[in-house]
């Protein structure tokens, strides 16, 4: 591809605008003062009125602080927006909505001498504020952009020291971005409609993913399981203390020094019963030290990982509440203060005055064993855009116990994460104590292992997810007589690669190098949304319209979803960024094939039909009497009269628990908050305000005949909630 590092031909055009009116603007401005109409003298403009409150209260006086709720403008919802003819040039328009907001920001423009754009510090924020420029007449030439890696009084003070001019170059990659996307979804999804199900989207990164997802099905399928045997046993001390005589596990390694598998029960059978007579002895003992170095601090990928395995938080939830914990929290003593750094980071680096305050708290905290001579340092992936810290507190000294009563409980929970993480990174190497114990038992051989805790380290703070327990073994020597307390065989099959979850799915995107941190929550959101996949518990399956549109993608459309040319687009939207590839030129390339593909793909389908029947209910449509059925659309599944357009009749699918309310008597059923946590409330709602996050279960109380309700942290309880009853029981089943 072609390469380019000036501006693209529109930036070109609006900066010429501007330009234009660069003098006319200074000469307005510089006769405005903080007295003049708004009581301010500069303004800054920011994307979310809690991050504009926050910041506010750092700049204080002479300075106005306006959100612009996210972009002011974007391509048209309706057509393509993008000139394919003329060199794709994007034809921009103001977003629905946002009239008033821009009308707002032009004012307060004119009541000022320096306007400041300090949205987001990323592709899309530096996009926002190069729209910005072009709606208020900005010259981008000019040192205005500011951008916050935390919303601290000292994070605030830096970005407001350091103005820069917008970077172009970033705004290109947004806009390559935005375009390519834009292409491919309004090109495809007609395509889809005619051959798969009307009102269908199909989307270049949401595509391959969903394709993974069924390859992953596909594999659980077609796998065929193998059997295999293991032999395992409790052996002790044939003479001390009880102590001393404590068993402990030991399992079959193989025969005559060599390792050797079981695969049928005779075989197992077999050594089993030459094992009857044999003599377990002591044929090797081997110490050691393991040291174990602390994780690196969370980038967006493995915060998200993280958040779904310790706290059960779909990957959207989390950036929900990180980017509260970024904006700004209210904290006694503090007032509003941004509590974590940019959460949509795909690198490792720390700040140098982070790393000096998470050590002066550690030698305070926890002395001077669990602390570093010289910080410790973490390696950043290759393919990491480096232009953010990893994620840590931007207030070390807040912990997380003295603020708690400030948070949410899901910004306590994720600020803990965040916090202890941050501050294990930089604490000494957790020791263990190692031994292994080789066992002669005839020509048998069997093995034991276990390790104790010589200094815990940075595990005093923080310990994975997955930590597996110490296990110590007795003081042993060579040629020391076993006693054996039980030997038995165990059958097993070998298991399918397991359904994706939120977090192992986010993780082989990032491994593939499929989207970037930014995009990894909102493509898991809307490939539910829109019925390709579906969560059941807490995995990811495919759709019988996911498995569908999979397929007739593979077969027509095969690059767009192939991990390998998608990671590549990502390259190139990286290059784009660096300077090094012409955006214009990398989307006439790109469009190029997929044009030709799109038409090969055409004749390929014609008279071929893929088409999914609705699914019918047993549901009845109150205004016509023909059965719902059940459609998908841009918010999920819903029901739909087939009578369409003669009755246009729609309701939300209801899923029934089959409990009962314990206010009114009517049925619970399941719901969703806004934030996508599943809750349970009356089917009577608004008149019965009835709401738990418990699971209704299928049991009744035994005192008063209610519904029983489970609850979902980690102790288990099942009680009762119907008033005056107070029935409470230990879930035994947990």
């Amino acid at each position: 591809m072609a390469t380019k590092k000036t501006a693209t031909k529109d930036v070109t055009k609006d900066t010429k605008k501007t330009a234009a009116t660069t003098k006319k603007a200074a000469k307005k401005t510089t006769t405005k003062s903080s007295a003049s109409k708004g009581g301010y003298d500069k303004l800054v403009i920011v994307e979310s009125p809690t991050k504009a409150t926050t910041i506010k209260k750092y700049l204080g006086k002479g300075y106005e602080v306006l959100a612009t709720m996210g972009h002011v403008r974007d391509l048209p919802k309706s057509r393509l927006g993008v000139d394919v003819e003329h060199n794709f040039e994007p034809q921009y328009m103001t977003i629905r909505g946002k009239g008033d907001l821009i009308k707002q920001l032009k004012t307060a423009a004119k009541n000022c001498s320096k306007v400041y754009l300090a949205t987001d510090p990323d592709r899309e924020g530096e996009a926002i504020s190069w729209h910005l420029a072009h709606i208020l007449d900005i010259d981008i030439t000019k040192k205005n952009r500011v951008t916050f890696n935390e919303i601290t009084k000292t994070g605030v003070q830096n970005g407001m020291n350091n103005p820069r001019s917008i970077d172009l170059q970033l705004v290109d990659a947004q806009q390559a971005r935005r375009v390519l996307d834009r292409i491919v979804g309004y090109e495809l999804s007609p395509f889809l409609w005619k051959k798969v199900r009307p009102n269908l989207s199909a989307g270049r990164v949401q595509s391959v993913t969903v394709r993974m997802i069924v390859d992953r099905e596909h594999e659980i399928q077609n796998f065929e399981p193998q059997e295999y045997w293991t032999i395992d046993g409790m052996v002790s001390k044939a003479s001390g203390t009880k102590t001393e005589q404590k068993p402990f596990a030991v399992k079959y390694y193989g025969i005559n020094g060599k390792k050797a598998e079981i695969k049928s029960k005779a075989e197992a059978d077999e050594i089993l019963e030459n094992l009857k007579t044999a003599e377990f002895t002591v044929t090797g003992i081997k110490k050691g030290i393991r040291k174990k170095t602390p994780p690196p601090p969370y980038i967006t990928s493995t915060l998200q990982q993280e958040a779904s395995k310790r706290l059960g938080f779909q990957a959207k939830r989390t950036m929900k509440v990180a980017q509260e914990l970024y904006e700004g929290v209210n904290v006694d003593g503090y007032g509003a203060v941004g509590l974590i750094t940019y959460m949509r980071t795909d690198s490792l680096r720390i700040s140098d005055e982070a790393l000096a305050k998470a050590n002066e708290l550690i030698l305070n905290k926890y002395g001077d064993k669990y602390a570093l001579s010289t910080p410790r340092k973490f390696k950043t992936n290759k393919n990491a855009q480096d232009g953010h810290e990893a994620i840590r507190p931007s207030v070390i000294e807040l912990t997380p116990q003295q603020i708690k009563e400030n948070l949410t409980s899901d910004q306590y929970k994720l600020y803990k994460m965040i916090w202890d993480r941050f501050v294990a990174s930089q604490m000494a190497e957790a020791v263990y104590n190692t031994v292994s114990v080789d066992i002669k038992a005839d020509k048998y051989n069997f093995k034991a292992s276990g390790f104790t805790v010589n200094f815990d380290g940075y595990t005093v703070l923080y310990t994975d997810a997955d930590e597996e327990k110490g296990t110590s073994l007795p003081e042993l020597s060579e040629n020391e007589e076993l006693k054996v307390k039980e030997i038995k065989g165990n059958q097993h099959f070998t298991q399918p690669p397991p359904r994706y979850t939120e977090a192992t799915l986010i993780k082989e995107l990032e491994e593939n190098g499929i989207g970037r941190p930014s995009t990894y929550a909102p493509t898991i959101t809307t490939i539910q949304l829109r019925g390709y996949v579906e969560r059941e518990q807490k995995v990811l399956k495919p759709t019988l319209l996911g498995e569908i549109t999979t397929q007739l993608m593979k077969e027509e459309f095969a690059d767009i979803v192939d991990t390998g040319f998608t990671a590549g687009i990502e390259s190139y939207l990286d290059k784009v960024e660096e300077g090094s590839v012409n955006w214009k030129e990398m989307i006439k390339t790109f469009y190029t094939a997929f044009k030709e593909n799109m038409e090969i793909a055409e004749e390929h389908m014609e008279g071929r039909d893929m088409r999914i029947p609705d699914e019918e209910t047993d549901i009845e449509c109150e205004l016509c009497g023909r059965k719902m059925v059940i459609k998908t659309g841009r918010f999920g599944k819903f029901l739909a009269c087939p009578g369409f357009p003669e009755c246009r009749n729609t309701k939300r699918i209801v899923k029934e628990t089959g409990g009962i309310c314990p206010l009114c008597g009517k049925k619970i059923i399941q719901k969703k908050s806004k934030a996508g946590r599943t809750y349970y409330g009356c089917e009577d709602n608004p008149n019965c305000e009835f709401m738990t996050w418990d699971l209704p279960i299928s049991d009744k109380c035994p005192k008063c005949g209610a519904t029983l309700f489970k609850t979902t942290g980690k102790t288990k309880r099942i009680h009762c909630l119907k008033e005056g009853c107070g029935y409470e029981i230990l879930d035994k089943n947990k």
